[in-house]
């Protein structure tokens, strides 16, 4: 991209003095350079709004449509099908970008499938975090409802924020710290019940889901993120390509130790609706979108799109499960955004 915007500015210096060694009045390159600049940071601004956009339409419908793919409170596909039907799906849209590319471009070093082991060597971790995450995401949902787990999944904003300054190292201001804590507040008061013996609505085995998926999905977001720009040039549909690939392979190890009897004697797909495709299709477009989020982004800015999923969940469940928007499910709510919105100041400022 550097190169490009060299060449491209060469180009219209030399343009400027081959007119009879003049420039154009009001012209310069230094003028013609910073516009450049300019349309080039729009660009990258409006790809960022457009993808985490997307993650956060893709985010919100995703516990709905687990919900929604239940059957009497339990589901009749096999859990583990599904998430190798995702990593699939995932890897052929990758595979299906990479060969339009191929043809626009052709082959280059960045966009070959052909790489090193130490490149491919680091994908196995975060595709193994990914695998018991997923599979955690279904079991939740015994004891939370759609609303509740979206509260829940705000925890990923501390577990990323913490991985983020030890792992790579990057500091985070007072504020943004401030926001955390009152995002554990919000948490806390969303859950609250007051028309039960319960403090919280949540039981324990949800919490304990709950914080083990934040840690697991907070640790594999932000080594991801560290995999995919260690290498800002390489083409992100390799990348995906890579990391898929292992989660398809772990994913059928779990299939062959969890459900194998039951996909030998009644099919992969048995119990598979409409739902459940429209589900897999979901959660194979938000993997995509997470991915581009970390090559043009960063994990702060995924789970910021998580928290404004969750208000957007909390509303369309209001019309599909009949769910009531409790005072305390309001005032947590509003806890959280006011705690993504310090965050975002605290970003702007440090």
């Amino acid at each position: 991209m550097e190169y490009r915007k060299i060449k491209d500015q060469d180009e219209v210096g030399d343009d400027i003095e081959n007119r009879g060694g003049k420039a154009l009045p009001g012209v310069s390159v230094s003028n013609v350079a910073n516009f450049g600049g300019i349309s080039s940071e729009r660009s990258k601004w409006k790809r960022k709004s457009i993808v985490t956009l997307a993650l956060t339409i893709l985010t919100s419908s995703q516990a709905i449509l687990i919900v929604w793919s239940k059957r009497a409170g339990k589901y009749e596909y096999s859990v583990t099908t599904a998430n190798f039907s995702v990593e699939a799906l995932k890897c052929t849209l990758s595979l299906a970008a990479l060969l339009r590319i191929w043809r626009r471009e052709g082959v280059t070093e960045d966009n070959r499938l052909s790489t090193t082991l130490d490149e491919v060597s680091v994908y196995p971790i975060p595709a193994a975090l990914y695998l018991v995450k997923n599979l955690l995401q279904y079991y939740i949902f015994a004891y939370v409802d759609a609303p509740g787990y979206q509260i829940l999944k705000n925890l990923n904003i501390i577990s990323t924020g913490v991985l983020y300054r030890i792992i790579l190292k990057k500091k985070l201001s007072e504020i943004q710290w401030a926001g955390f804590i009152l995002l554990c507040a919000g948490c806390t008061t969303a859950q609250l019940n007051s028309s039960s013996d319960q403090v919280l609505q949540t039981p324990v085995q949800g919490w304990v889901m709950a914080i083990v998926m934040a840690l697991l999905s907070g640790f594999a977001g932000v080594y991801t993120e560290a995999i995919i720009k260690k290498r800002p040039s390489r083409n992100i549909n390799v990348q995906n390509f890579w990391l898929y690939v292992f989660g398809m392979g772990f994913n059928a190890i779990a299939i062959l130790v969890q459900d194998f009897d039951a996909v030998v004697n009644k099919g992969f797909f048995h119990g598979y609706s409409l739902i459940t495709i429209l589900m897999i299709l979901n959660h194979a477009l938000s993997g995509i979108a997470v991915s581009m989020v970390m090559k043009y982004a960063d994990n702060i800015v995924k789970v910021y799109s998580t928290s404004v999923a969750m208000l957007l969940t909390a509303v369309v469940s209001v019309f599909l499960f009949g769910f009531h928007l409790s005072l305390a499910f309001f005032l947590g709510s509003t806890i959280v955004s006011v705690s993504v919105y310090l965050h975002a100041i605290g970003k702007v400022q440090r």
